[in-house]
Parts: structure tokens; sequence; C-alpha cells
């Protein structure tokens, strides 16, 4: 795809400049996660002996390398956790710290346990890039987690692939972040089975054979996504009647959506990010739209419902998983998690917990943990046992596993269906 593409260019000229220039002053920095809106500064953590974790710290070149043991393995993980995304960031963290608990409390892998560290890339890309580099030269890190946007994990993939570092994504899902070589894979599908997943529920449950579309044309992940969609609604019979794209941080969608309602289609595809898709949702019913609403993966937050509020009830999207999934693994994932956070894991959780368990189960089994070896390991995981689903890692080193459906309802996501694989 021509914009993933230009993307991707764009991120290996960015990647190069923080490679040559990590020490300058003037240089991006992945800063220390705080609570949104606390005021706090970035501070060097100390490492939790109980948990097996690092509390996110300041990235930059400048502070001192994290103090790594032989008898222990350090795993490195760069996410939003601060910004206009940091759900995202916040739940995959919390799913892997409560993976290496668990790990841990086992007795690790060989002898060893692990112990995490996470830096906060702020929701940039450039930041993404940065705080990979900072784990893999100065942390020491044996692998890398991250991230959830596609576009941010390009940028740390580049770095990655650079360094013979492997690197899992538990949630990107733009298929060129795995194409960026042998080191980068992911526990998650890929947009062009989510795309086909939209559209045949569309089609199929909905019996709906008009959509129109509205994505993010700065995101890998949006355009990538809505791309996919087309082409599957078309080929199952559906029509696109409208293609409508906006910059991400946008706040008026009015033009687009008048656009739309000219159209008036049975269904609007929004390919976008929770923070800007429940807004959306609000203005399409103010402008008296009644058409079906439906998304991505990057609808998965809890902030869904607080912004879109009463607009958002009744809309799909996909999904990695559900929580009222019967399946054991999953529920026993969701008692361990709502005692330990206080709160349902939503997909993004259940996906950083899955990525990290697959990590150390491919550890049992390579032959040394060398990028190399362990890269081979996680490439030839087949039919491990996950919250989100059976994972089996391909040729292209993405994971085969079915998608669900999910409907807003009562202020959350609801169980709707289930699409296997084509």
């Amino acid at each position: 795809m021509n914009r993933v593409r230009a993307f991707a260019a764009c991120a290996i000229i960015g990647l190069s400049l923080a490679i040559i220039l990590p020490g300058c002053d003037n240089s991006p920095q992945a800063s220390a996660a705080t609570s949104p809106g606390s005021g706090s500064s970035p501070t060097n953590s100390v490492p939790n002996p109980t948990a097996g974790t690092t509390t996110p710290t300041d990235a930059s070149a400048n502070s001192p390398a994290t103090e790594t043991s032989a008898d222990e393995y350090v795993v490195g993980h760069y996410a939003s956790m601060t910004g206009s995304e940091a759900t995202f960031g916040k739940s995959t963290d919390d799913g892997i710290k409560l993976a290496i608990e668990e790990i841990n409390a086992a007795g690790g892998v060989k002898g060893k346990k692990f112990r995490l560290i996470t830096y906060d890339d702020q929701g940039k890309g450039q930041e993404a890039a940065t705080a990979v580099t900072r784990l893999i030269t100065r942390d020491k890190v044996v692998a890398v987690l991250g991230e959830v946007a596609s576009s941010r994990s390009i940028a740390g993939g580049q770095v990655a692939q650079q360094n013979g570092v492997p690197m899992i994504t538990p949630s990107s899902t733009n298929a060129s972040v795995t194409e960026i070589g042998d080191m980068i894979s992911r526990v998650c599908f890929i947009d062009p089975f989510q795309g086909f997943v939209c559209a045949k529920f569309v089609r199929d449950n909905l019996k709906l054979s008009t959509a129109a579309t509205l994505y993010d044309r700065t995101q890998a992940y949006s355009a990538g996504l809505n791309d996919d969609f087309k082409k599957a609604f078309t080929e199952l019979g559906g029509k696109i009647v409208t293609e409508q794209a906006y910059a991400g941080g946008d706040a008026d969608f009015s033009a687009q959506l008048t656009n739309i309602r000219d159209k008036n289609p049975d269904v609007i595809f929004i390919p976008g990010y929770y923070t800007e898709a429940g807004n959306i949702a609000m203005q399409v019913r103010k402008l008296g739209l009644k058409s079906v609403l439906i998304g991505g993966d990057g609808w998965d937050s809890a902030k869904l419902a607080e912004i879109g509020g009463q607009a958002i009830e009744g809309a799909y999207y996909s999904n990695h998983y559900s929580d009222e999934e019967q399946r054991p693994a999953v529920q026993d994932f969701v008692k361990k998690y709502k005692e330990k956070y206080g709160a349902v894991p939503d997909g993004l959780a259940a996906l950083g917990y899955d990525a990290m368990r697959l990590l150390a189960d491919a550890m049992t089994r390579a032959k040394s943990t060398s990028g190399k070896d362990l890269a081979e390991a996680i490439n030839s995981t087949k039919d491990f046992a996950g919250v989100t689903g059976v994972i089996t890692i391909d040729a292209e080193r993405n994971a085969r596993k079915p998608a669900v459906i999910l409907k807003m309802q009562g202020g959350r996501p609801r169980y709707a269906a289930t699409i296997q694989p084509k």
C-alpha cells in the first residue's frame, strides 16, 4: 500500500536520526510515564523484586543504564503510557506484568526470572525509536515487546531488526510491521484479515449492503485497515458509496459526515482509534445519521464509552478476544486481572499477557538467548494456548487466529460473533 510504504520510508529516515543523535541535548526522549495530569517529572525507577518489573523511566541517552544481573532476563516494553492513547500502553503493560509475575512465581525459565523495563514513547514515532534504541544499547534487553500502534511499531521495529534483537508486537495489525525482517513477529491477527472480519460481519450478520468509510490518513493502521475493508466488502458484494479522510487530532468532522449523509449508507466504517471514534459517533448522531457504526480493534478502550456516551451504543468493533468467552483460559485470566487491577481486562491487556507468555515459552525452546536463536524459536511457535486464542506463528511471522466482533451495550462491549480465518 502506497501510504504504508511512504510512512515506512519516513520511519527509516527518522530512525537514522535517532541513532546518530541520541546524545544531543535537543533530541527527542522517551520520558517517564506518569499518571495523566499528575504533573510528576521523569525519574529513574527502582526494580520491584516482588513483581519483577521496573516502573517506566526516562529513556534518554544521558540517563544511567539499568544494571542487569546474570541470574535474570531483562525484557523491554515501549508504549504510549501517556498521551491521547495512554490506555493502550497502560493495559498492555499491566498484561505483561501479570504474566511476568506468574512466570517468576513458577520458577522462571531455565532457572532465571524476568524483569521488565517499560519506557513511555508518548504516542510518538520518534520517541518509539529512541526508546527501543535505549532498551537495546543501554539496558541490554533480551527481547522487546511493543508497540500497539502500527506506526510506532514500524519505527521501533526498524531499530530492533538492525540490532538483531527479537521484537514481538502484541497488537500492531498493519501487515508491513512484520515485513521489516526476521526479528519482528506478532501475536495478533493482521489488517487484511481484520478488514475481512468487519466486512463479512456487515454482509452476513447484519445483512447490509452499502458502506461509507472515514479514516485517519496520518496513521498506517487506519489507512491500511480502510483499504482492507473496502477490498473485502466489495468482494463480498457490498458497495462503497463514499470514502472520507481526516488527520489524527482533528475534532470537527462535520464536512466529511455531511458528505456521508448525502450518500445515506447502511454502515459507516471508522478504522481509527477510540480517541476519535467516540467523538465521530456523537457528531454522526447530531447530524441525524442512522447508519450503523463499525470499527476495528483501535476502538478497544474503556474510554470509548466515556467519550462517545449514548452515541456509541449499538456500534460494533472487531477485537482479539471477549472477556465474556467461557474458555477456561479466558475466565482464569479475567479473574486474576480483576483481582490485581480491579478492572475487566481489555483486548490490549490480553495481548500483552499472551505476548509475554509466548516469549517465555519460546525461551524454553530456544538454543540460546542470542537474537537469532530466540527469534527462530519465537517464529516456530505452533498451537500456543493463549487467552486471545490458539496462536501459530506463520511464515510471515504473523499469528493465525480467529477474531471476535463486540457490540457496545450498556456502556461496555458485549460479545456478538466470532469470525474464523479464511
